[in-house]
Order: C-alpha cells, then structure tokens, then sequence
C-alpha cells in the first residue's frame, strides 16, 4: 500500500512539473544544443562520443569550474569570504595539486571512462536526440544520483578515517589543511577507486540516456569542487539545495579531520551525531563574533 502512495505521488509530481513546464518560454538554447548534438551523433561513433566525449566533459568541466576558486586568491575583496583566512594558498601546493591531478586522471579515471561504451552498450543505454530525457527528468536523477553517492562517501570516507587506514590512502588528500577547488580530486590513487565507486552506482541504477552520464559529471563536479573551494561566498544557488552542506561544513573536516564525512548533504552526518563538533565550533566562532561587535561599540 505505502509503495503504491509513493508511485502516486511521484507520478503526480511528474504530471505536475510537466504542467508547469508547457507555460515556460522556449530554450533559445535548445535548438543550437540539438544541432549540436546531432553533428556529433553524425561524426562520431559511439566509443568516441562515451569515451572521448566523456573524458573532455570530465577535464573542461573540473579546470572551468576550479577557475573562480583560483582567481579569489588574487582578488583582496574576496578574502573576507575565505573560511580559514590565515592558511593563504601557496603556488608550490596548487603546483604540485596538479601535478598529482594529472597523473590520477589519465592513469586511473581515463581507463575507467574507456569502460564506459561497454557499459552503454550492454544496458543498452540511447544516444539519440529524441530519446533524450527533458531536463526536469535529468535534475531528478542527478538529484538521485548525490543522494546514493553521498551515502557511499559518508560511510566509506568515515572507514578511511580509522586509524588503523588513514595514514596510509586518505592521508594524501587531507595535506592541504586548507582546501581550495582544485584540490576536490586530489587524492591516492586507491581513494580514487574506492570513493569514486560511488559515483558510478546512481548511474546503473538511473542511466536511461548517455546524457546522464555527462550531466551528472557536470553536478558531482560542482559540488565537489565548491565544498573543497575555501570560500564560503554569499548568493551562492547550490545553497538553495536542501540539505546541502557547502564549502564551510566541508573545510571544518579539512581543518579538524574529525566529522563532517558526507560529500554532499548533512543529514548523515546530523544522524550519527559526526557533525557534534563542527556545531560546537559553530557556536564558538558566533560567541567571538558577539564579543566583537561589543567591543566595537
């Protein structure tokens, strides 16, 4: 009985979004992304496009989206937006952060990608234009897709985090005390496989078009690389996410190495009670503030 209330409310949520999304105006957008889309669909096979398409989304996305991260550094207006503001950003650790990068994304993540034309194939996952999903379709699997990630990532980065592992896989991502966006990816190459695992298993459980594969590319990247950012800055739209965690939860892990496990959302963490110590921090930091603005009156 409960199983049929769920399927009645997600199809009448369904019916409800594609409602209202007959009285939006057209994409200028959509009509230059299909000839585009075609093109490649015409130039390309299908091992190129999920191989080579997918690795280019992967590289353009992470250095485009770690752009803004790297240029605060140089801007004095945006340094009252960095969290941990004694810890500056060195040119020997952005240098070596990608170094390291490189090596993890052409020697492990590119074999991985070259699987992925096998996995379409086998599912028989579509390529074509008109099987595509419309685009309130695609936010909710990629919407799905964080909600599984995220729970692969608490528990298995929480296990990274014992003692008896830490120093010798996790270790590698946590020298940089203070984070900053290029860092999201920088890791040992074992955490690479073992959290990256769960990037993968949204898809098998939702990929109903190869666009899913890129799109939520795409959202993992900007998340990942926002929390890793060190800049908690005002207006920023994934706050407008429920639950998200944000760039401040996830620098406290990186500051203080205990809580805050989840990649993406707090309730995790909220459940296990892992996120005590950043609340109490939180608390501390309000106290000073208040103490501040007295004086200062």
């Amino acid at each position: 009985m409960a199983m049929n209330d769920s399927v009645n409310i997600l199809s009448s949520a369904y019916l409800a979004v594609e409602y209202i999304d007959s009285f939006l105006p057209d994409n200028p957008l959509q009509q230059p992304f299909k000839n585009a889309w075609n093109y490649m669909l015409d130039n390309y096979t299908k091992f190129q496009i999920a191989t080579w398409g997918s690795l280019l989304v992967h590289e353009v996305s992470y250095f485009l989206l770690c752009v803004p991260g790297f240029i605060f550094q140089f801007i004095p207006y945006m340094q009252k937006y960095k969290i941990q503001q004694d810890k500056p950003e060195t040119w020997e650790k952005q240098w070596k952060c990608f170094k390291t990068l490189l090596f993890n994304h052409f020697f492990i993540q590119l074999p991985l990608i070259c699987g992925t034309y096998y996995f379409t194939e086998y599912f028989n996952i579509p390529y074509g234009w008109e099987e595509m999903p419309r685009w309130y379709v695609l936010v909710a699997q990629c919407f799905g897709c964080a909600v599984i990630e995220d729970a692969w990532h608490y528990f298995l980065h929480r296990l990274l985090h014992h003692k008896r592992i830490y120093k010798y896989i996790h270790k590698v991502h946590h020298e940089f005390v203070s984070p900053f966006g290029m860092q999201a990816e920088y890791a040992h190459p074992l955490e690479t496989l073992i959290l990256g695992t769960g990037f993968f298993i949204g898809i098998v459980v939702f990929c109903n078009h190869v666009v899913l594969l890129w799109a939520w590319v795409i959202c993992r990247l900007m998340e990942t690389i926002d929390v890793h950012s060190g800049y908690d800055v005002p207006l920023n739209p994934l706050h407008l996410v429920p639950f998200y965690a944000g760039a401040r939860f996830h620098d406290f892990h990186h500051m203080n190495f205990i809580g805050n496990y989840a990649s993406t959302f707090t309730w995790w963490d909220r459940l296990f009670g892992t996120d005590s110590q950043f609340i109490a921090y939180q608390e501390k930091e309000k106290k000073k503030q208040c103490i501040t603005k007295k004086k200062a009156n």
